[in-house]
């Protein structure tokens, strides 16, 4: 299976044509009955990140303090409102991806960032762990004004910590958000629908800091 997912991002034409009808999602969130889509509160704010399977990504999100509501979909790629079969191929462009939805007042985006970075090993190119392809790449895409530089700047000290514990250089995609589509309503919340299920993620161990913004 590993072997026939695809290392390479496809290219415009090479990516499958997609539809315009987006996936039906169910209306709340499993774990806390929130609305799934929106529109969210006024005032809150979302993030958008890939971190390997979007199972366990997920759950690493829906019990912070201050996150509204959480989603799994697709992010960063060609093809619109693709289904899981197709961002397994290699052939649609994105990564799976998390939508979090926070409280800005009770939880930073700063915060969150370190959920992120010590969720899984983001010196890992194109993989987590055994799970191999595209699809599984690190990412953080900004979905409002200040969080590019904040993210930029987290993953520059993040660095100083890895490097000095021996890993290499963070490979994550960091830019500007595209459309995140849904996933399946089956992935939604999967691992509290499903315990026992399957979750690769495993961090470096490595600590990051909070307060990425220099005094200066």
């Amino acid at each position: 299976m590993f072997g026939t997912r695809k290392l390479r991002l496809p290219t415009a034409e090479e990516a499958l044509p997609g539809r315009d009808t987006p996936m039906p999602v169910p209306e709340n969130h499993y774990v806390n009955g929130h609305p799934l889509s929106p529109p969210y509160p006024e005032g809150f704010e979302t993030m958008v990140v890939g971190m390997g399977c979007f199972w366990g990504a997920e759950q690493a999100f829906w019990s912070v303090p201050g996150v509204w509501v959480t989603a799994v979909g697709y992010a960063g790629g060609l093809t619109p409102n693709p289904t899981y079969e197709e961002t397994c191929s290699g052939r649609t462009g994105h990564t799976e991806a998390v939508l979090v939805v926070f409280d800005p007042a009770v939880v930073s985006y700063d915060q969150l960032l370190k959920v992120f970075w010590e969720g899984h090993d983001p010196t890992q190119e194109n993989r987590q762990g055994n799970d191999v392809g595209t699809q599984y790449r690190s990412a953080v895409y900004a979905t409002a004004p200040g969080q590019l530089e904040a993210a930029q700047a987290s993953a520059a000290r993040y660095q100083e910590r890895l490097e000095a514990k021996g890993y290499g250089p963070i490979v994550s995609e960091i830019g500007e958000a595209s459309t995140f589509y849904f996933a399946e309503g089956y992935h939604q919340q999967y691992l509290a629908k499903n315990p026992g299920g399957y979750c690769g993620h495993g961090g470096t161990g490595v600590s990051c800091p909070i307060g990425v913004v220099s005094a200066d």
